[in-house]
C-alpha cells in the first residue's frame, strides 16, 4: 500500500515536472523575426490598382514611385492579371531542362519592340543577377578581368555588380576583391587611359543614374564610349535596369544617343512586380552550355508577365504617354520654390532641392498621401510613377507639393 502510495506520488510529481517544462518553453518561447535591414514607412498596402495605392485602413495614395520603378504599366492591369492567372492555371513553373515556348515568344517580343532583334536573350530573375551575368559574359568573352564603372553607379547588390556599385556600405570585404575602376561621367580621356592598360572586360554604365541621383551622361560621351570600348576590344554593357522599358520615354534610354551596346541589362519594369530581369547579348558574344545558368529564370509565370507588360506597352502606346507626361511634369515644376534643377527624362524624374528631402518625403507620404523615392543625393526627390501616369496625376502632386513647400517657407 505505501509502495503504491510513493508510486503514485512520484507520477504526479513528473506530471508537474513535465507541465512546468512546457509552461516554461512557452514562456522562453519567440517568433521568428525579419532580418532588420529596411527603414520602413508606417504604411501598409493590401490592395492596388493603377496609380493608386491603399493601405490596411483603406487610405488611398498616389503611387509615384512604383515601388522603385518597378510598376511599369499600372497595379493589378486587367491583361497582366488575366495572363498570369491563366498560366497558373495551366503550368508556373518548370525548369531549364525542357522546353518552353514562352520564353521565345517573350525574346521575339523583346526584339521587336526593342528594335535589337539580332540579339539574344538570357532570362533570370533581378536586376543584380543580370548585370552579375552580363559582367560574368564580358569576362568570358574576353579573358580578362577588371571592370570600369563610374562615380554613383548603382548595379546590384550581390558580387561583382556590388563591387561594381559606388556605395562603400555595401560592400564587404568579399565583395571589395573585384577588380572595379570607378570613374567620373563624361571624362573620355579617363576612359582611355583605363582601357588602355589592356586588362579591362567591360564598362559598365547606366544610361541615366537611378539610386545615384538621376545624372547621365552627354550624347557625346556615350558615343566616344563606345567608340573606345570596341576599338579596345572591351564589353560595353548598359545597365537599363531602371532606365528599360520605355521609362526614359524611348524603349531603351541609351536610344536617345543612337548607341549600339555588346550587352544590355533589363529588369524592375520588365514585370509590372512578378521578379524578371534578364541580359540581350550582341549576336557576336557565342553561347555555350553552361556557360550561364538560373532555376527560376524565365520560368513560366515569369514569361507570361513578361509578354503581358509588353503587350500592354505597345497597345496603349505607353513610351509616347511617359515622354508626353514627363515634358508636362517638367514644364508644371519650373520656378517652384527650393527646386534647384530637374533632372531625369519622361517618368524617370528627380528634384533636386537647395536641402534635404527626407522631411518634405515623409510630408507628402503621411499629409498628402503620395509616394515618391530618395536617392544617394539626399537633396532628391525622385519621380517613377507607372507609365500609365498623366496630367491627373501630376497635378496631383504639384498641388501638394506647392502646399508643403510653402509651409515650409512661412515656418522655416
Amino acid at each position: 500500500m505505501i509502495l503504491k502510495i510513493l508510486n503514485e506520488a512520484e507520477t504526479v510529481l513528473s506530471e508537474a515536472e513535465t507541465v512546468l517544462s512546457e509552461a516554461e518553453v512557452q514562456s522562453t518561447k519567440k517568433d521568428m523575426k525579419l532580418f532588420d535591414v529596411y527603414p520602413l514607412y508606417d504604411v501598409e498596402p493590401v490592395e492596388a490598382y493603377d496609380c493608386t495605392v491603399i493601405d490596411k485602413n483603406g487610405q488611398e495614395y498616389l503611387d509615384l514611385y512604383g515601388g522603385h520603378a518597378v510598376i511599369s504599366i499600372g497595379h493589378s492591369h486587367p491583361h497582366y492579371v488575366k495572363k498570369i492567372t491563366k498560366q497558373l492555371e495551366t503550368i508556373g513553373f518548370y525548369s531549364n531542362a525542357v522546353q518552353n515556348s514562352l520564353q521565345q515568344q517573350l525574346a521575339e517580343k523583346l526584339g521587336q519592340l526593342s528594335g535589337y532583334n539580332d540579339y539574344q536573350l538570357f532570362l533570370c530573375s533581378s536586376g543584380a543577377e543580370a548585370n552579375e551575368n552580363a559582367l560574368k559574359l564580358a569576362s568570358f568573352h574576353t579573358g580578362k578581368a577588371r571592370v570600369v564603372a563610374f562615380n554613383n553607379a548603382f548595379h546590384g547588390r550581390t558580387s561583382a555588380a556590388v563591387a561594381a556599385t559606388d556605395n562603400p556600405k555595401i560592400n564587404a570585404p568579399l565583395n571589395q576583391q573585384q577588380a572595379v575602376t570607378f570613374l567620373p561621367l563624361n571624362q573620355l580621356d579617363l576612359v582611355k587611359e583605363e582601357l588602355a592598360k589592356d586588362d579591362v572586360c567591360a564598362v559598365i554604365v547606366e544610361p541615366i543614374q537611378g539610386v545615384g541621383g538621376l545624372d547621365e551622361g552627354t550624347t557625346e560621351f556615350f558615343k566616344g564610349l563606345e567608340a573606345l570600348c570596341k576599338a579596345d576590344g572591351v564589353v560595353l554593357i548598359l545597365d537599363e535596369v531602371q532606365s528599360g522599358y520605355g521609362r526614359s520615354g524611348k524603349f531603351f534610354a541609351h536610344h536617345h544617343h543612337g548607341i549600339t551596346p555588346d550587352i544590355i541589362s533589363i529588369a524592375k519594369g520588365m514585370g509590372n512586380g512578378f521578379p524578371i530581369g534578364g541580359i540581350l547579348i550582341a549576336p557576336y558574344i557565342e553561347a555555350s552550355y553552361g556557360l550561364l545558368g538560373t532555376t527560376f529564370g524565365g520560368n513560366h509565370l515569369a514569361c507570361a508577365a513578361g509578354l503581358a507588360v509588353l503587350e500592354v506597352i505597345e497597345t496603349e502606346e505607353l513610351i509616347d504617354n511617359a515622354r508626353l507626361t514627363g515634358d508636362y511634369f517638367i514644364a508644371q515644376v519650373a520656378g517652384l520654390p527650393g527646386v534647384k534643377k530637374v533632372k531625369g527624362r519622361g517618368l524617370m524624374l528627380g528634384l533636386e532641392f537647395e536641402y534635404e528631402v527626407g522631411e518634405l518625403r515623409k510630408k507628402l507620404i503621411y499629409d498628402h498621401h503620395i509616394f515618391t523615392g530618395g536617392a544617394m543625393n539626399k537633396k532628391l526627390l525622385r519621380i517613377l510613377p507607372p507609365l500609365i501616369a498623366g496630367k491627373k496625376e501630376i497635378d496631383q502632386f504639384i498641388t501638394a507639393l506647392k502646399e508643403v513647400l510653402a509651409i515650409e517657407k512661412v515656418t522655416g
